[in-house]
């Protein structure tokens, strides 16, 4: 049974995204006093989704170092520098959307890219090492990244942020990686499927707090709330292209073109959320919520324009982890 809720919720997440931030917006006098329950959620979704994680499968992709390197500079520097430059040339003086966009795409890629990567049958141990490796410097990369990037314009916690990034995403991915490498990978065929579905219901949680936190921000649509969706989407859906141009310029296999365009397309946008509302001041969050509102809609376009050659689109029982 539970896995077959965590079927049909991996199917309907890309409308499970949005109705969470609508029913956050419309409900925010009710979900906002429970703020403080988001870190602890979100570590339980971190240590689920990390329960596929293993040190062996690391090492394997190890020997490939190149497409990690190049994942790790489009995901660090190349797109949080355009996203720095769209925002002084499209919103000069806005220091908070600013700000967000920056934080919108120097936050880790998404655990969820696994899933994507896995359906449209990309390279699997390549995927887990970029998210175990970019997961595992985020304390280090994102505060640093948004220091240089940002600077004095926008207080920020910098040591609380990397704190919190420690507690919500580093330390429950070791333990999920431990408990995967001490069972020998039993761990996430007992317990992975049984907890796989509740954590994607977190997520659903998480993001209608969040969204409950910054509700005042999304009252009142204008058109520059408008322009900044139409620019948040098109920077985010080239994440997926810009992975997709790197494979072709060195000439890799489609199994790793596939990793390339989800790594580099998708983020960590829970986290991103959860660092924008609690060391950053709230209107920066609205960047990171349009980000997650389209998240899951534009991994699915993507994956069908881009990666749909020769790949069944349907869900394999290694989601079930």
């Amino acid at each position: 049974m539970l896995q077959k809720m965590n079927r049909n919720l991996e199917k309907w997440m890309p409308l499970i995204t949005p109705t969470s931030v609508i029913l956050g917006i419309i409900l925010t006098v009710w979900l906002k006093p429970f703020s403080y329950l988001v870190p602890w959620i979100f570590g339980f979704m971190t240590f689920s989704g990390s329960l596929s994680l293993n040190f062996r499968d690391l090492k394997r992709a190890l020997t490939q170092p190149f497409p990690i390197f190049i994942s790790m500079v489009a995901l660090h520097v190349l797109m949080p520098a355009m996203a720095w430059a769209i925002g002084h040339l499209l919103f000069p003086g806005d220091a908070y959307l600013i700000t967000g966009m920056i934080l919108l795409l120097v936050v880790p890629t998404g655990i969820v890219s696994f899933m994507w990567v896995s359906i449209y049958n990309g390279n699997i141990a390549l995927t887990l090492s970029v998210i175990l490796i970019d997961t595992l410097l985020s304390p280090f990369l994102v505060p640093f990244t948004m220091h240089i990037l940002v600077g004095a314009q926008v207080k920020m916690d910098i040591f609380g942020m990397m704190q919190g990034l420690l507690l919500m995403v580093v330390l429950p991915s070791l333990l999920g990686m431990l408990l995967n490498q001490l069972t020998a990978g039993k761990v996430k065929e007992t317990v992975g499927p049984r907890i796989a579905p509740f954590s994607k219901i977190g997520l659903a949680v998480v993001i209608a707090i969040n969204s409950a936190v910054v509700a005042p921000y999304f009252t009142r649509i204008d058109g520059r709330l408008v322009l900044t969706a139409f620019v948040i989407v098109l920077i985010v859906s080239f994440g997926y292209v810009l992975g997709w141009l790197m494979s072709k310029w060195f000439k890799w296999d489609r199994n790793i073109m596939v990793t390339m365009v989800f790594n580099c397309g998708m983020r960590n946008n829970s986290a991103g959320a959860v660092l924008a509302i609690s060391y950053f001041p709230p209107p920066v969050a609205i960047p990171v919520i349009i980000g997650m509102l389209f998240q899951q809609l534009l991994a699915s376009i993507f994956g069908q324009l881009l990666c749909k050659e020769s790949a069944p689109i349907k869900l394999k029982p290694v989601l079930d982890n």
